[in-house]
């Protein structure tokens, strides 16, 4: 049976998944908000992660994130170090052109969306896609992402990078679950809902009220 992908993002209501950590998580492009997330920090989302983060899965990671994580994980304590332990013994995939060495345990590259696909037909885990805003657009086009999670916060961050940047594919998406938190965080899971389909012969002609 192929593995599945699964992709779980933290949004701002405009967009953003940049940095929703820490302060120096990834200030690239200049981004002063880091820490966004634990800034506003919602115990409505915490089940969602729970059902997300148990059992055994693997991770598909940016390089990015991949650094980030391995700087951090590995060394987590207190309330977090099961969660450190659980992404230690996860394989963990780094989408990555680059050659830099990989040096947190069970970590393996490779080097282009079909090995992605390739990855999803082998026995093994499902994998869960964490940060990696890059990731989406080309695994979103060549329809490898098998349900999507987003927990859009009541807030407006301006800048930032985007969960569906360039060469995001026109798709549908079918959503089969949704809550709001008492905070207001809209929490989302999606599926693909195949392609746009063509205009109706008889659409009206008249132009919109958009700006």
């Amino acid at each position: 049976m192929p593995r599945k992908i699964t992709g779980a993002a933290f949004l701002s209501l405009d967009g953003v998944m940049q940095s929703p950590g820490g302060p120096d998580e990834d200030p690239s492009g200049g981004f002063s908000e880091g820490g966004w997330v634990f800034k506003l920090w919602d115990e409505g989302i915490e089940d969602t992660l729970g059902a997300l983060f148990s059992g055994t899965y693997d991770l598909l990671l940016g390089r990015k994130t991949y650094d980030i994580f391995a700087a951090y994980w590995p060394h987590a304590q207190g309330d977090e170090k099961p969660m450190g332990e659980a992404f230690d013994r996860a394989n963990k995939y780094v989408l990555t052109r680059g050659s830099q060495p990989l040096a947190w345990q069970i970590s393996h590259r490779i080097a282009a969306i079909a090995d992605v696909a390739a990855l999803k037909q082998e026995s093994g885990a499902d994998i869960v896609i964490q940060g990696s805003s890059t990731l989406y657009p080309a695994l979103l086009a060549a329809g490898l992402i098998d349900r999507l999670i987003t927990m859009t916060y009541p807030v407006l961050l301006g800048s930032g990078k985007r969960l569906f940047g360039e060469g995001t594919p026109v798709d549908r998406l079918e959503m089969i679950d949704h809550s709001v938190t008492a905070k207001g965080t809209v929490i989302a899971t999606y599926r693909p809902g195949g392609t746009m389909p063509p205009l109706p012969a008889q659409a009206p002609g008249a132009p919109s009220a958009e700006g």
